[in-house]
């Protein structure tokens, strides 16, 4: 049955589904909704609940739980995010699953609270220290806000790695019906966990190596694992590309923006599609790379100074022109005005093709 709800919502309902039984956090706008509803549907599943003192103590108290074979989540935006990125590096090092939302605001410093797109770096590079990766799914509709945290707690477990649900604050707000599946999952106890039983007893949870050989054979225990994750979970959305000379890229609402943006062109006779990467990282190479066999033109629009523009520039290594257009500051870009940039440059890249 469809249910009418926010995203931020969806998030935690998709979640307890997931067999998620523990949730920290700190509330902030435009994310406190997933704070409100965890307080209500936690403790009706025997999960619980705990409204930290801060993020930096969110973070770690999800480090515990996850030890003990917990599933867990917690959820900020922008500038809770950045207290939080110790604690989740320290997750990444010690190699427990868990999921982090972040619905991301206007920065930098408090910025506003307003949707933006400015946590692509500190998300998608790994923003806390030392040789990690977080794996970030990008949901553009309240249905994928509860779809890909689901996909987040599989992956988290699966690659005994944080996962980050990075949605703008639009996607948090918005709402619109969502279907569950009908069951729940009662996720079993890892046999890596440190759970207080006999069997768990001679388990070890840490992220300190001391001796710099063994600490190098750990990162590249982990970066191996990454290389896992790039070939096997890459998703990424094509919309009308196979016969597009230009290609819209986007991710978040500017991905929904730039499908209207796409219908209208291609009533002006030009023809343009749309690549939406939902997996930022690992960022969909090979989709933008099969892209550039037909299109002439990358155009990417972003809610941020250009952050995203770069993995895109480096995906199609030189072979295409990238241009970029962006909003900031929780502005969010027209469909008409996005349609003025691209027809100029279309008429450029025409032009230099006719020379």
């Amino acid at each position: 049955m469809r249910q009418l709800m926010k995203g931020n919502e969806a998030i935690v309902r998709s979640a307890v589904l997931a067999g998620c039984r523990a949730f920290y956090g700190y509330p902030i706008t435009p994310a406190s909704e997933i704070t409100e509803s965890a307080a209500v549907y936690l403790p009706q599943v025997g999960g619980v609940f705990l409204q930290a003192e801060s993020e930096v103590a969110a973070i770690n108290m999800l480090y515990g739980a996850a030890a003990a074979g917990v599933r867990c989540m917690t959820s900020s935006s922008g500038p809770g995010i950045s207290l939080m990125q110790e604690g989740i590096s320290y997750l990444a090092g010690a190699e427990l699953p868990c999921v982090v939302a972040d619905i991301t605001r206007a920065g930098p410093g408090l910025g506003n609270i307003a949707p933006d797109q400015s946590d692509y770096h500190q998300v998608v590079k790994g923003g806390g220290h030392g040789n990690y990766r977080t794996i970030v799914l990008a949901p553009d509709s309240v249905q994928e806000m509860a779809d890909l945290t689901a996909l987040a707690f599989e992956l988290a477990e699966r690659y005994r790695n944080p996962v980050v649900l990075m949605a703008d604050g639009y996607i948090g707000q918005m709402m619109e019906p969502v279907e569950f599946p009908g069951a729940a999952i009662e996720a079993p106890l890892p046999a890596w966990a440190v759970a207080g039983t006999k069997e768990t007893r001679c388990n070890l949870v840490t992220s300190i190596h001391l001796e710099p050989d063994e600490m190098e054979a750990h990162v590249r225990h982990l970066e191996s694992k990454y290389r896992e994750v790039e070939r096997l979970e890459v998703r990424a959305e094509s919309y009308r590309t196979e016969d597009a000379d230009i290609v819209l890229v986007g991710y978040g609402i500017i991905a929904r923006i730039l499908k209207s943006v796409a219908e209208q062109a291609r009533a002006e006779g030009l023809r343009v599609g749309v690549l939406r990467p939902i997996t930022l990282y690992p960022f969909p190479i090979t989709a933008f790379q099969r892209a550039a066999r037909q299109a002439s033109l990358f155009l990417v629009v972003e809610m941020s100074n250009g952050q995203m523009v770069e993995d895109v520039r480096l995906a199609l290594e030189g072979t295409r022109p990238v241009a970029f257009y962006n909003r900031m500051g929780g502005n969010v870009p027209s469909a008409e005005e996005v349609l003025s940039v691209l027809r100029m440059k279309a008429a450029e890249v025409l032009e230099v093709i006719h020379v």
